[in-house]
C-alpha cells in the first residue's frame, strides 16, 4: 500500500546501504503504522549529477516521498516522517541538512492495488477477508 520513493544522484547509495534503507523504512511504517510488513514499498531512483538541484545549484540530496492513505492520526504521521528521516541519516550516512523526507497522503479509494481499491486505514483485516 504506501510506497516510499528516495532519489538520490546516482551511485550515492550501495546495494547493501538501500537494502538497508529499505528494510528501516519497512519496519519504522510497519511499527508506526500498524500494517504489515508486506504492504511496504520503497523504491530506488537514481538520476544523474546534472539533474538535481538545490538553490540553483548542483547537489546530492537523498530526497524521501512517501504516500499513505489519508486517516493516520497527524501525530503518527509526524513520528513516521521524524523517524524515518533519522534512520536516512543513521543508515546512509549522508547529513540531515541533505535530507528531504515527505510524507504525502490522499484518500484510500484513490489508489488500487492488485487491481483492488485500497482500505482505509483500520479496515485492512475487513478488507484482506473479504478478497
Amino acid at each position: 500500500m504506501p510506497i516510499y520513493t528516495c532519489t538520490t544522484v546516482a551511485s550515492t547509495l550501495d546495494a547493501q546501504t538501500k537494502a538497508e534503507l529499505a528494510a528501516e523504512i519497512t519496519r519504522i511504517h510497519s511499527r508506526v503504522n500498524h500494517v504489515p510488513s508486506t504492504y511496504i514499498n520503497v523504491v530506488f531512483h537514481e538520476l544523474a549529477l546534472d539533474a538535481v538541484y538545490t538553490d540553483a545549484q548542483q547537489s546530492q540530496p537523498l530526497l524521501i516521498s512517501g504516500w499513505v492513505r489519508t486517516g493516520h492520526p497527524d501525530d503518527e504521521t509526524s513520528q513516521l516522517l521524524s523517524e524515518v528521516a533519522e534512520a536516512a541519516t543513521r543508515v546512509t550516512g549522508i547529513p540531515s541538512a541533505r535530507i528531504l523526507v515527505i510524507i504525502q497522503n490522499s484518500p484510500a479509494h484513490f489508489a488500487m492495488e492488485g487491481g483492488r481499491v485500497l482500505p482505509n486505514p483500520g479496515e485492512e483485516q475487513a478488507w484482506l477477508a473479504g478478497h
